[in-house]
């Protein structure tokens, strides 16, 4: 492969005892005292210019968290660069001698890259070119690539819907291997957002380098993957050199250990510390229809799917009732739930909306009408009981939108609840640039919870709530992970089920694209549900 890295394995008989980069799949040769004095020098200046905080912090999945990694903080520290010394020409990373007074100047940026490109080396990994996981780890990857001679990919996040519109910018040459860089790995999800587009992109991911494993699960889920983590340092060890230090106490040091016993997101914590959690066990859809105070509706939901062998739902954007009903006949053996914009039908009548309910007992599916209300609660009432379409009358699903308050769950639950209806509430959408991110999501979370009388699940676009009674549907869903010329993303059955943890793909344009709409929806059937046994396995 292109500018890849090899290095001769150590010598026969050579002691090993570990090395800078630790690896569930690789140990190299001896540690030298300069490159552990390196490794506490970094983690101490780490700790200097605040990128480890102590104390109370609420992390993206909502769990507080005492301690907290914030990386992106070594980027306003230009003046301590240019210290750590690097023969580019042979790969070999240089290493001055290490006095205090040298280390003292080395920037936090320098030193990371250093120790991450040497972390690659010491696993004698191979590669054509390098990605840094979006955004903190991208000014890690650049300075490796530049420092070395690598090439560099870039992903983004999000495909723009002008020029090239490409999810991932730099020269691709398909079949090379792509290392991955990342500040600091958790469950390990971005990494494995960020290796799914590459490799559809015809790249192999095997590898990742990272700087902090927090040791909560992340490394044992990407070997699930097929990609080894290969980690500068664990929190064990950061905590370890900070204690040795001084810098923390050991409640501070003991608070972290137990948060990290009782936080692991896959599996046992690798942290050398007893009694550690059992794996955790992914649910199955039917397991999870039979937790005690599961909504009706989500039950109802999940053991369809798992009868069914699907969690297709079909987004019938259609504008003629017709239309809308031979989807519905000829899709629905396939679907197990079928979602209108009943407002958008040019001839809606209450005769069509007895033939869909007909149809959906016909073919076992559930109707979804996504209404996205978003008014007070008297509003929604009489939008949702009455007016033209009467949709409580037939759909046994809605959504809606968070921003109003809790009032707009109040006015539908108020009609539904008698129906045994549910409702999903909208906290991330599809479209470029949406505004239902961060703390907002989080609101949603709240919100449904505190409402889980008659809310029943998310439209979102990865899981949000680790609650297995919640269903998690994601819109924006294609075979081939791009964008549209309108802002709207799509992501990748495997992504979306697999990598993202959703139970249910929400699937419009391209089935009813398509010349053969059965054979694409089976298609996407048969990938989202093999997605599923996979996440099981």
């Amino acid at each position: 492969p292109r500018n890849s890295i090899s290095h001769k394995p150590p010598r026969k008989g050579a002691e090993q005892h570990g090395s800078l980069c630790e690896s569930s799949s690789f140990r190299s040769g001896p540690v030298h005292s300069g490159e552990m004095a390196e490794l506490d020098n970094l983690v101490l200046k780490l700790y200097e210019v605040q990128a480890v905080k102590f104390g109370t912090f609420k992390l993206k999945s909502g769990i507080t968290s005492p301690i907290y990694f914030d990386l992106r903080v070594i980027v306003s520290h230009p003046s301590l660069m240019n210290e750590v010394g690097f023969t580019p020409a042979t790969n070999t990373c240089f290493r001055p001698p290490l006095t205090h007074s040298h280390c003292d100047c080395s920037t936090p940026h320098e030193l990371v890259s250093s120790v991450l490109f040497r972390c690659a080396q010491e696993a004698r990994l191979q590669y054509g070119s390098v990605c840094g996981v979006p955004y903190t780890a991208l000014p890690l990857a650049t300075i490796v690539c530049s420092k070395h001679g690598v090439p560099m990919l870039i992903r983004r996040k999000e495909s723009k819907d002008y020029g090239t519109k490409k999810l991932v910018e730099g020269t691709i040459h398909p079949g090379d291997s792509c290392l991955i860089v990342e500040d600091v790995v958790t469950s390990g999800s971005s990494v494995l957002e960020t290796a799914q587009v590459l490799r559809n992109e015809g790249l192999k991911v095997t590898d990742a380098v990272v700087l902090m494993d927090r040791e909560q699960g992340g490394a044992a889920r990407l070997a699930e993957e097929g990609i080894a983590l290969h980690s500068v340092i664990t929190i064990s060890k950061l905590l370890e050199v900070l204690r040795a230090g001084g810098r923390i106490d050991a409640a501070a040091a003991e608070s972290v250990h137990q948060f990290i016993r009782d936080n692991n997101t896959f599996g046992a914590s690798t942290c050398g510390l007893s009694a550690p959690k059992k794996p955790c066990k992914e649910l199955s859809y039917e397991a999870r229809a039979d937790l005690p105070g599961v909504h009706p509706m989500a039950a109802q939901l999940l053991r369809l799917m798992e009868e069914k062998r699907s969690n297709l739902c079909l987004s019938a954007d259609v504008s003629r009732a017709e239309e809308l009903l031979q989807l519905a006949e000829e899709l629905g053996p396939l679907i197990c739930v079928l979602k209108t914009h009943v407002d958008i039908l040019e001839d809606f009548s209450v005769q069509v909306a007895n033939s869909l309910k007909d149809l959906a007992i016909k073919h076992n599916f559930l109707i979804f009408e996504d209404r996205k209300f978003a008014d007070i609660g008297n509003t929604v009432k009489h939008q949702y009981e009455g007016g033209l379409y009467r949709i409580a009358s037939w759909a046994h699903m809605v959504n809606a939108h968070a921003v109003p308050g809790p009032g707009v769950v109040h006015g539908l639950r108020a009609v539904g609840k008698a129906l045994e209806r549910g409702c999903l509430l909208i906290a991330q959408m599809s479209s470029r640039g949406s505004l239902a991110t961060g703390g907002y999501t989080q609101e949603v979370v709240k919100m449904a919870e505190d409402n889980s009388d008659f809310v029943f699940g998310f439209i979102c676009g990865s899981r949000i709530s680790d609650k297995p009674g919640f269903v998690h549907m994601t819109p924006g869903v294609q075979l081939q992970s791009g964008g549209d010329g309108m802002g709207q993303q799509y992501s990748c059955p495997g992504e979306v089920i697999g990598t993202k943890g959703c139970d249910v793909i929400i699937v419009g344009r391209g089935i009813l694209a398509a010349s053969d709409k059965v054979a694409a929806a089976e298609e996407y059937r048969k990938a989202g549900w093999e997605a599923y046994l996979k996440r099981l396995s």
